[in-house]
């Protein structure tokens, strides 16, 4: 990989800034799974992007925030029997995911203020980071929406509002990973066919990822624990019936057709990749885009193996929480071959 002839050392501190950023937001995708597998993200009840920042600090602050928690459905349906340690208990990963949001909406505001005042980016550079600054505060936004509609008439969010809220984030890791090899790298026209591939397989599993939400919000994974078959079936004839009878919002809507397409989408993406493999011998592929391939190879098949033990297990929360990172790394991956696409090269 061929480094920019105008690569200076302030251009390598805004590329460590920005891959910190990726960092930042992956651990709180992580908090974020573990907040889910706990049931904990509808224990404050509140949106308070200041004072939110501050905890209950005593007993009658817990006392009060824990009587806000009583009010809804949540727990009038599941958690009646909470005492106040258990509200505390479920309370701190929701605390820790929004506090997180917080740390990194400030590693990346005042470095940034600091970056452009002393010249640091060019014009490109600076509409890309008022693109992540927009991009990160309608992520907040996004997710006290998707929390929001949990705590009114039922008590669970929305799979779509949490699909939509997980997916952007990945979508805004994915953008500024970009922006970070691309300061960094030199790039040029691309190698057309490989770039085309990579871009459906690129798509391909961000449906799947939209779909590994869904199976998360419905809480698809508790049940069919077993593969290749779903119980005794390959297509249990319950799921034709909610299809017959619910139509084509069943698969989308229905917590069975929503892990049946989450476990053999995967499937078709990888033997769709498999022949993308197989077709790249025959092109004049670089060492680094040759790399890249035999990663995304290993990483889905990991991947696989990941999905299919959390599955039979009934999502234990590490395994839970290691088949979502999983997921990020692997399209990050692919995010990378794509960049690598671009890189200089001499082709046929």
């Amino acid at each position: 990989m061929q480094i920019r002839t105008s690569y200076s050392h302030k251009s390598e501190i805004v590329f460590r800034w920005l891959i910190l950023g990726c960092i930042l937001i992956a651990v709180i995708l992580v908090v974020g799974g573990v907040t889910r597998l706990t049931q904990s993200g509808l224990s404050m009840v509140k949106w308070e992007p200041i004072i939110g920042a501050i905890p209950p600090l005593n007993d009658q602050e817990w006392e009060n925030s824990f009587q806000l928690y009583k009010q809804t459905p949540e727990f009038n349906t599941y958690n009646s029997d909470f005492s106040i340690s258990d509200y505390k208990r479920i309370f701190f990963w929701e605390y820790l995911h929004r506090l997180i949001g917080r740390v990194v909406g400030l590693v990346f505001i005042i470095p940034a203020i600091y970056f452009w005042i002393n010249g640091y980016f060019d014009s490109h550079l600076k509409r890309r980071v008022l693109i992540i600054f927009c991009w990160g505060l309608f992520q907040g936004v996004l997710g006290w929406f998707m929390v929001k509609s949990g705590l009114k008439d039922v008590p669970h969010v929305s799979h779509i509002r949490l699909a939509a809220h997980f997916v952007t984030a990945v979508t805004l890791i994915l953008f500024i990973y970009h922006c970070a090899l691309n300061l960094k790298y030199e790039t040029s026209s691309a190698h057309l066919k490989l770039k085309k591939h990579i871009i459906i397989l690129l798509s391909l599993l961000f449906l799947q990822m939209i779909y590994g939400a869904f199976v998360s919000g419905l809480k698809a994974g508790l049940m069919y624990n077993s593969f290749p078959k779903m119980n005794n079936s390959w297509l249990p004839t319950e799921l034709l019936m909610i299809l017959n009878r619910e139509g084509f919002d069943s698969v989308i809507m229905n917590s069975g057709w929503v892990q049946f397409i989450h476990r053999w989408l995967p499937i078709g993406i990888f033997i769709y990749f498999i022949l993308i493999l197989r077709s790249s011998r025959k092109w004049n592929l670089g060492r680094i885009q040759k790399f890249g391939l035999e990663l995304i190879l290993v990483l889905f098949i990991i991947q696989i193996l990941l999905g299919i033990s959390t599955l039979i297990l009934a999502v234990p929360i590490v395994l839970g929480v290691v088949h979502q990172l999983m997921a990020l790394i692997l399209i990050l991956a692919v995010t990378f071959s794509l960049f690598t696409s671009r890189m200089k090269q001499n082709y046929d």
